[in-house]
C-alpha cells in the first residue's frame, strides 16, 4: 500500500541473520540493504565485560548501520524468562543493566529501549510485582530521558506466565509508571495472536505507540507467509500519524536473505527513503522517542 512506503524499516538481528555470529550480523544487514537495526540484549549477563561492549559497538559502527532499538536484559530467554522489570529479587540487576544500556545507546545514537515486563513469579503477590515494575520503569525512563530516549513496553504471546497480553494491559502499566517517555511497542503479531483488535488499537492509540514490530500469523514468519493484513495495519498506522520504525522481528522461513525479499530493496534504507521523499531528517535520532 502507498501509505506504508514512507515508513522506515529496521531489521531485528536477534531473530534475523542468526546463521551468522552476532558481531557479523550488522554487516550482513547492511549488505542486504538495511541501514537501521535493532537487537534484543546481545550479551549473556546484565552487566557484560567492557571488551564485550566495545566489540558490539564497533561491529555496528564499522557496518555503518544505525541501532534504533535495544532490549534491556531480560534474564534467561531460552530458559523461559521474559524480563526483569517486575521481578522483586532482581531489582539491583535490572537497574545496573539500565545504566549499561543507556551508555551503549548514548554512544550509538539509539533512542528506544524495550523493557520486557517479566513473568508472574510463583509465591509472589502480583500487586507487589506491579509496584516493583512501576518503580523500575520510572527509573529506567528517567535514565533514558537523559539522552532523549523512550522506554517501550509490549504485549507478548506464547509465554503463559507473562501478564501483558493486550494493548489495554500495556497501557495500564504505562499509566502506572507515570512518565511521558514510557510508550507502547506494538508488535502486530503478538497483538493479533492474543486476540486484540489491531485496527481499533491503531485508531485509538497510535500516538502512544513509539515502535512497531511485524511478523505474519500463524507461524511468526515473514510477511506473506500467513494471513495477517500487515500492509493494512501499517497503512492505518501511517494515516494516524505514526512516524517511528517498523522492526522486522520474525523467524525466517528460509534463509534470512530470502526472508526479506518481500520488502523492495529501495525501501530498506532510511537514507534512500529520505532522498526519495525529500525528507532531510537525520536518521541518527532513532525516530522512536
Amino acid at each position: 500500500m502507498e501509505g506504508t512506503h514512507q515508513l522506515r524499516y529496521d531489521v531485528n538481528l536477534s531473530m534475523l541473520f542468526t546463521e551468522l555470529p552476532l558481531l557479523e550480523r550488522p554487516a550482513a544487514a547492511r549488505a542486504a540493504g538495511f541501514d537501521a537495526i535493532e537487537f534484543w540484549w546481545p550479551f549473556t549477563a546484565a552487566v557484560p565485560a567492557d571488551n564485550e561492549v566495545a566489540a558490539f559497538e564497533r561491529a555496528i559502527t564499522d557496518a555503518e548501520v544505525q541501532l534504533v532499538g535495544l532490549n534491556f536484559f531480560a534474564g534467561d530467554m531460552p530458559g523461559g524468562d521474559r524480563g526483569l522489570v517486575s521481578w522483586p529479587d532482581r531489582q539491583t540487576e535490572f537497574r545496573d543493566n539500565v545504566a549499561i544500556a543507556v551508555g551503549v545507546a548514548e554512544r550509538l545514537g539509539c533512542r528506544a529501549f524495550n523493557a520486557l515486563y517479566g513473568n508472574r513469579i510463583d509465591g509472589v503477590d502480583p500487586a507487589e510485582q506491579d509496584e516493583v515494575a512501576a518503580e523500575n520503569l520510572a527509573l529506567a525512563a528517567d535514565a533514558a530521558a537523559r539522552i532523549g530516549a523512550a522506554v517501550l513496553v509490549e504485549p507478548v504471546s506464547g509465554a503463559p506466565k507473562y501478564p501483558l497480553h493486550t494493548a489495554a494491559d500495556v497501557l495500564a502499566v504505562i499509566n502506572r509508571a507515570g512518565r511521558d517517555n514510557v510508550k507502547m511497542l506494538a508488535d502486530l503479531y503478538h497483538l493479533h495472536v492474543n486476540g486484540d483488535d489491531v485496527d481499533a488499537i491503531v485508531n485509538a492509540h497510535a500516538r502512544r505507540i513509539a515502535h512497531v514490530q511485524i511478523a505474519d500469523a500463524p507461524g511468526r514468519n515473514e510477511p506473506g507467509t500467513g494471513s495477517l493484513d500487515i500492509d493494512g495495519y501499517l497503512a492505518r498506522l501511517a494515516a494516524n500519524g505514526y512516524g517511528g520504525f517498523v522492526g522486522l522481528e520474525y523467524k525466517p522461513s528460509g534463509t534470512s536473505a530470502d526472508s526479506v525479499a518481500w520488502l523492495p530493496r529501495e525501501r530498506r534504507s532510511t537514507a534512500q527513503l529520505h532522498t526519495a521523499s525529500g525528507v532531510g531528517q537525520s536518521h541518527s535520532d532513532g525516530g522512536q522517542s
